[in-house]
């Protein structure tokens, strides 16, 4: 029998920490940070530039998650995320967890309109720049003219969008209140 070589693992160089965007990718985006490596998003940077609030900014990335888990079918975790043993999903009930957000999507849709869905999808999935999306909108105009117009819709779009989510939000609620008020009255008669 011939001995098999192995290779010594501790001598081989650890490049993982060189992984990066291609020089393609480096190309079309702007990066912010160091380890890792993090695409500077349109929504980052109207919330560093004091246009948008932190709420806003929390409801374009849940509407981006619920655009990425409706059309793509998968879900991205937080780090801080904590996996639950009570539920398991099988594929019947995953699938109707997927039509809640596609349906939260299409309200947004309805609410806000087909523009400012089209907005949404090139700045959250698409990660346009302001720059890219004025070219694409406002082909006429100078660049730098399209791109303010843009940044400051986007900023009037995402304060939209927090505000929809929070008057649903309350809606839900009052309406989960008033459906327990007529259930208690219901079971008191029946006690009597």
């Amino acid at each position: 029998m011939a001995k098999l070589k192995t290779r010594n693992h501790a001598s081989t160089p650890n490049t993982f920490s060189e992984n990066g965007p291609t020089p393609e990718r480096r190309a079309r985006s702007e990066f912010v940070g160091t380890a890792p490596t993090r695409v500077l998003r349109t929504v980052q940077s109207l919330l560093q530039a004091g246009d948008i609030t932190q709420p806003a900014a929390d409801a374009a990335e849940r509407w981006y998650r619920d655009y990425v888990f409706g059309y793509c079918d998968y879900v991205e975790f937080s780090e801080q995320h904590r996996p639950s043993t009570l539920t398991r999903h099988d594929a019947v009930s995953w699938q109707l967890v997927r039509a809640r957000a596609m349906a939260r999507i299409t309200e947004a849709r309805e609410a806000l309109g087909l523009c400012a869905h089209q907005r949404l999808r090139m700045m959250l999935v698409d990660e346009l720049s302001f720059r890219a999306m004025g070219e694409a909108l406002f082909p006429t105009i100078s660049a730098s003219s399209s791109q303010r117009k843009i940044a400051a819709q986007c900023a009037l779009l995402l304060e939209q969008l927090a505000a929809r989510e929070d008057a649903a939000r309350k809606a839900a609620k009052a309406a989960r209140s008033t459906k327990n008020t007529i259930r208690e009255p219901a079971a008191r008669t029946e006690q009597a």
